[in-house]
């Protein structure tokens, strides 16, 4: 059975949106964000700070692992968290009619 607290995976949830959508898609103040993603160029890190969804990924990992109490639950709630965050990049998704 899955004990997930529910205010605190929306919160996650949230997080993991924010963050993720910084690094991928915005140039960050002082274009701080993007000179760091020129940094990766096109390598696997590179690439991966383009792409949102991957990203998501990574950053759910830390807070499945402070909201699970085992790995199975982890494991769920990993990627509800990275599913969760790019449900919400669809919905706000600027271009999604182009």
């Amino acid at each position: 059975m899955i004990d997930v607290n529910i205010q605190g995976f929306i919160l996650s949830t949230l997080a993991v949106w924010r963050v993720t959508y910084l690094l991928s898609q915005e140039d960050g103040p002082f274009d701080l964000v993007i000179r760091f993603r020129k940094l990766f160029g096109q390598g696997f890190f590179g690439s991966l700070l383009d792409c949102f969804h991957c990203l998501s990924l990574w950053f759910s990992i830390p807070f499945a692992f402070w909201l699970s109490h085992g790995w199975q639950e982890g494991i769920i709630t990993w990627l509800a968290l990275s599913g969760g965050s790019s449900l919400l990049f669809k919905l706000t998704d600027k271009n999604k009619y182009n």
